[in-house]
């Protein structure tokens, strides 16, 4: 990369400390340390395809698109970066892990361990790795160990004797199976999935399971390929366009669901209003965990989706099946409101036979959180290594979530300390 003239680097530093001010302004920055990294590191350098102004604005920029134009990597947004920075506790001398590469954030850690420190970056695409490598020499960040490979199984010697001090998932992750990987006390922060929702989440390791301990965010990352990719386990109700996904539970049978779209919904009322842009995540998680059959339900916009015309706006939604029968989430606008942004009551459309009491189940336990758990900050989560856990059973245990290498436990009557709720961003 040829050095660019002096007035584009006094440009570089300038936005690069406008972004920390904003940072810091909006407390996603909340300690020097962090501070003085996102102060120091040229993100420019990393997005050499971009206006040094865009690569400076507080939002992703893509570095690399699959053939149908989906993004692969991108350098994250710098807002998150400093949350998920800032959560990890990353300090001098510590050994530090980043799963999902690009080179940018790899820099920022590096600042933060110092030269007594270690940072190891992974990707499984080489065409990522290397643009890492280049771009990390070209900065004065060489010493940061950038690695090619699969994240499901880390490579072997990777691993530090007695485990990473932090690691941090860049990539949108459906398992974790770096427990192992983490010293005792150490920090893990990644974007999980659980039934297609999508938290930043904080863990710090203890006894060997890991236990969430800072506010959720909400966040979106690109997704994990490779081994560890996650599989929608989508069916389609034949006939119509509307999908049905267990990416967390056993698929269910939808064959039989197709009759019960021919007819109008039952309608069961909550009396739970949300404004038109408060953040309801904490309810679908809630939901997801609470409800036996619990699934996500998407509509093809252009499809013929039966009674589900016209498809309400927000997709993918929470849903329930119930044999013949299905009940999803939806809301109804009850007042315009003084912001302009309006007042919605939750309601459950019920479908089928036994529609009426699938919705009313539903709404019921959207009802309990709203009277146990709406005015809290985050559930407590915990995930185990799932060798050792008592095998997943076929029924339904509730708020727990199985994976392949980790099982999660959502605990909604404990709340980590903290100050921001869990769709705080």
């Amino acid at each position: 990369m040829t050095t660019p003239p002096t007035t584009d680097l006094d440009e570089a530093t300038a936005l690069r400390h406008q972004l920390a001010d904003q940072l810091a302004t909006a407390g996603h920055i909340r300690t020097r340390a962090v501070d003085q990294a996102l102060r120091t590191v040229p993100r420019h350098a990393f997005a050499p395809e971009v206006p040094v102004h865009t690569a400076y604005a507080n939002d992703i920029v893509a570095t690399r698109h699959s053939d149908d134009g989906r993004i692969t990597s991108s350098i994250s947004a710098p807002w998150l970066q400093a949350d998920m920075l800032e959560a990890a506790r990353i300090q001098p001398g510590h050994r530090v892990l980043e799963i999902g590469s690009g080179g940018y954030n790899a820099a920022l850690i590096a600042e933060l361990v110092g030269p007594t420190g270690h940072v190891t970056t992974l990707d499984i695409d080489p065409a990522v790795t290397d643009r890492a490598t280049r771009f990390l020499a070209q900065t004065g960040y060489d010493r940061v160990h950038v690695v090619t490979a699969d994240a499901e199984h880390l490579p072997t010697g990777i691993v530090p004797d007695g485990g990473f001090d932090a690691i941090l998932v860049t990539v949108d992750t459906w398992d974790l199976p770096w427990i192992d990987a983490l010293t005792e006390g150490g920090r893990l922060v990644a974007p999980l999935r659980l039934h297609q929702y999508h938290w930043a989440i904080t863990f710090t390791k203890c006894d060997g399971a890991l236990h969430s301990d800072e506010p959720l965010i909400v966040c979106g990352f690109v997704a994990m390929q490779g081994a560890g990719a996650w599989n929608a386990n989508r069916r389609t109700i034949p006939g119509t366009g509307v999908h049905l996904s267990w990416e967390d539970g056993t698929p269910l049978p939808v064959d039989q669901l197709a009759p019960a779209l021919t007819h109008e919904p039952v309608v069961a009322h909550t009396h739970v209003t949300v404004g038109g842009q408060e953040p309801f995540d904490a309810l679908t998680l809630y939901l997801a965990g609470a409800l036996p059959g619990f699934c996500r339900l998407a509509v093809d916009p252009d499809g013929h989706n039966g009674a589900l015309n016209p498809p309400p706006k927000h997709w993918p939604g929470a849903a329930i099946v119930r044999g013949t029968s299905l009940a999803r989430l939806a809301t109804e606008r009850i007042s315009d409101g003084d912001d302009g942004n309006g007042l919605h009551e939750f309601v459950v459309h019920g479908y089928g036979a036994q529609g009426r009491l699938a919705a009313q189940e539903m709404a019921e336990q959207v009802r309990h959180w709203q009277r146990n758990h709406r005015g809290a900050r985050c559930p407590h989560i915990t995930a185990r290594p799932a060798v050792g856990c008592a095998p997943a059973g076929t029924d339904h245990e509730p708020h727990v979530f199985a994976k392949k290498h980790a099982r999660i436990t959502v605990d909604w009557s404990i709340v980590p300390s903290g100050t921001r709720s869990c769709s705080a961003g």
